[in-house]
């Protein structure tokens, strides 16, 4: 399902046109992406957690000439599903 796709599927569900299920899906990204700037973690309760790890500094190799090369530390947003949802999948 590519994001066309849910935003369709989110405005039969809900009853909405696809105008308003876009601009729904759009604020829904926004407000998480700006939490997750701030530092906060998302939690939905039933479904899962956003958050922002903190990856520290290593050393690779390039696997063309075999070099090693540093890699910076960086901060990777994290999506964590929740017991509840991770269960209704597997039913």
């Amino acid at each position: 399902m590519n994001k066309g796709e849910l935003i369709k599927a989110m405005a039969d569900k809900a009853g909405f046109t696809n105008k308003d299920a876009a601009i729904a899906y759009d604020a829904f990204i926004a407000t998480i992406t700006e939490a997750l700037k701030a530092g906060e973690k998302v939690n939905l309760v039933g479904f899962g957690s956003f958050e922002v790890k903190e990856v520290a500094a290593k050393t690779g190799i390039n696997p063309q000439t075999k070099a090693p090369v540093e890699i910076p530390a960086c901060k990777k947003p994290v999506m964590k599903f929740g017991k509840a949802y991770k269960d209704m999948i597997n039913e």
